[in-house]
């Protein structure tokens, strides 16, 4: 999830900006309309509801009674399935129509504060168990296996998702001081890369990975906006744009290091937002797409508005663009809605 900074608007300007917010509309009343349009999409197997608050934005299912309520009734539907299942350690989709519940259940702002009590906490609000518990481990000085992490929500009888964050900072819309994607190419980080895999391999459970949460948004350093954007001569393909080629390489390049290692019990995502930022042709996520060969599954982040006087879309056109992108980048692997809230409206 970007963080966003926000501006407390005073009631007269909420009511003078009617094209973009309606009385009429309710997290609620979102969140049904979202949950009735996801049942139409058969090839999306999951929802992971991204449970924060910060900067008064309200996200967290607890942020009003009738919204607690509303999602409670909502999950309770028996084709939200609160277990992953696994084939020769790689998640698997459940049977068409049925989709895994899952969550970021509240871990802090720093995303990484894993406990027990945050994810037990969600749970008894929502009524319901995950199927997987999502949480950042930040890169920071070096990349370091988050084991206790992860054994806190294994013994929680979780599913650990773990978002590789290659971030040194938390300052976000610039260029990253410390580290480069093509210094991950180059080899850079494979000692650190090489001891993380070993420590995976080693948990003996599967696991779910992904890195370069939201890629195609420039409030992320990997976005391609700080490796030459849409420009073709300054590495690699000069017919492909450079920004887009070099995550896409940086991601292989992870995933081989790790593969190397033996660490087959990670089921590897990739993951964009539903809109770009910037808008152009070159930042399309099917241009960062590592590929069929190394990804096992695709995901997106659909959030509606996460301040009031936002944008309302409905959740009908927001799912409607994020599965004509999944079908744009490939056809071939099961789809997951890997964050997606809304503020109290």
């Amino acid at each position: 999830m970007k963080k966003l900074v926000f501006i407390v608007l005073a009631m007269p300007v909420l009511f003078a900006c009617k094209k973009h917010y309606s009385l009429f509309h309710s997290k609620s009343k979102w969140m049904k309309d979202y949950f009735k349009e996801i049942k139409n999409y058969d090839d999306i197997y999951a929802l992971s509801w991204w449970d924060e608050n910060f900067d008064n934005s309200y996200l967290k299912i607890t942020s009003g009674k009738h919204t607690r309520n509303t999602y409670r009734k909502l999950v309770a539907d028996d084709i939200f399935l609160t277990q992953c299942s696994f084939s020769n350690n790689k998640l698997v989709a459940p049977s068409a129509g049925n989709k895994y519940i899952a969550a970021f259940p509240d871990f802090g702002g720093t995303e990484d504060q894993v406990s027990a009590e945050a994810i037990s906490s969600f749970e008894d609000a929502a009524g319901k168990p995950i199927a997987w518990a999502y949480f950042s481990n930040n890169w920071l000085d070096s990349l370091v296996f988050p084991k206790q992490d992860v054994n806190t929500i294994l013994s929680a009888g979780k599913t650990p998702f773990i978002r590789i964050m290659f971030r040194s900072e938390f300052e976000e819309n610039k260029k990253d001081p410390k580290l480069s994607l093509l210094d991950l190419i180059n080899g850079k980080y494979d000692a650190a890369i090489t001891a993380w895999a070993n420590e995976a391999k080693n948990i003996s459970e599967p696991l779910l990975v992904e890195f370069g949460t939201e890629v195609n948004g420039q409030w992320f350093s990997w976005n391609g906006t700080y490796y030459g954007g849409g420009n073709t001569t300054g590495y690699g393909d000069a017919t492909y744009p450079d920004g887009p080629e070099i995550f896409r390489d940086a991601y292989r390049h992870l995933i081989d290091v790790c593969n190397a290692q033996g660490a087959d019990n990670l089921t590897w995502f990739y993951h964009f937002d539903v809109n770009d930022d910037p808008e152009e042709e070159w930042n399309n996520p099917v241009y960062y797409y590592p590929g069929d060969n190394y990804i096992d599954w695709l995901g997106v982040s659909t959030y509606g508005p996460v301040q009031r006087g936002d944008d309302y879309v409905k959740p009908a056109e927001l799912i409607q663009k994020a599965h004509e992108r999944f079908l744009s980048i490939s056809k071939n692997k099961p789809y997951a809605i890997l964050e997606f809230g809304i503020t109290e409206l």
